[in-house]
């Protein structure tokens, strides 16, 4: 006797997309649990704490005239002064959490941008996708500070205008990136079956695509946010960054580089803090690639996906 089951695939694919949004927190936290993992989140971790919390904890007010100019380290100044006689650690405690945001801000453009344009162009083919990815070749042309530079150069130094810059520097890498992937993706027995169920493209993209790229995201994610900081950084070391006399790591590299040799601290502790978060996310960001590469997809979604295959039913 035959029995009608008509909503089971319709149940199946949501199961196996459920199984596809969790994977991805497993393989976050096989990362964190890998050797290489557990230094990169803990250097990441210690200095996102320092620039968090030292503004709450810093000794002196960053902009204050305390101590000598290139003074020595003391008792009550803790890395001497800078070349304006102000505190180095009150302004190292201060002049990490702009850096921060801007570059958090700036990844989450970046990969947001690049994202739309990368599924987009490899879902939609054709026109579409000869149009995005000219544009994305375009941006590539310029060296990403170059592509920065030219935009303040041209509208002005301000701080949501370098996020901004930096953020869409980074969406043609993630657009190629993301463009393979999906090419792949969107082959899939799951993508077809949604397809077949006369779901809209967009949200074919969103629900079924998007989902299953979690990883390739993640790890872009990492390396995107790595350059953000290295690039906003040297932005402020060029002098495009926070205004004087707020406190900025870049900016205080450039202010105390020609006393290295009187008050090294007041360039080596910034960009100490530079290079270890950078070092940081770089190898967290390795270890999660090292993990996710041998995940590409649990078995009992492997099954799952099959049964919607129109062979199996």
């Amino acid at each position: 006797m035959a029995v009608n089951v008509p909503a089971a695939p319709e149940a199946r694919l949501r199961q196996a997309r459920r199984i596809r949004r969790h994977q991805w927190g497993s393989v976050l936290w096989s990362a964190a649990r890998t050797p290489r993992g557990m230094i990169g989140l803990g250097l990441a971790a210690f200095v996102v704490l320092v620039a968090v919390i030292g503004p709450f904890v810093a000794p002196n007010a960053p902009d204050a005239l305390v101590t000598l100019a290139f003074g020595k380290p003391s008792g009550q100044f803790l890395l001497g002064g800078d070349f304006l006689g102000r505190d180095v650690l009150s302004r190292v405690l201060d002049g990490g959490w702009v850096l921060l945001i801007m570059a958090a801000c700036a990844t989450v453009l970046g990969i947001a941008g690049g994202a739309t344009a990368g599924v987009s162009a490899a879902y939609l083919r054709g026109a579409s996708d000869g149009i995005i990815m000219r544009a994305a070749d375009v941006i590539l042309s310029f060296p990403q500070i170059v592509f920065a530079l030219l935009l303040l150069s041209l509208l002005g130094p301000r701080l949501w205008l370098i996020t901004i810059a930096v953020g869409v520097s980074h969406a043609p890498q993630v657009a190629r990136v993301l463009r393979s992937a999906t090419l792949d993706i969107s082959e899939r027995d799951f993508v077809k079956a949604a397809e077949l169920q006369g779901m809209r493209p967009a949200k074919v993209m969103w629900k079924e695509i998007l989902p299953n790229l979690v990883s390739p995201l993640m790890v872009e994610a990492g390396l995107r946010l790595t350059y953000s900081i290295v690039i906003i950084a040297g932005l402020a070391f060029l002098g495009f960054g926070p205004p004087p006399p707020a406190a900025s790591w870049g900016t205080m590299i450039n202010e105390n580089r020609d006393g290295l040799s009187l008050s090294p601290w007041a360039v080596i502790v910034p960009a100490l803090l530079i290079a270890l978060l950078t070092i940081g996310m770089n190898m967290f960001t390795d270890a999660f690639a090292r993990v996710a590469i041998g995940v590409d997809r649990q078995p009992e979604e492997a099954a799952l996906i099959e049964n919607l295959s129109p062979g199996s039913r």
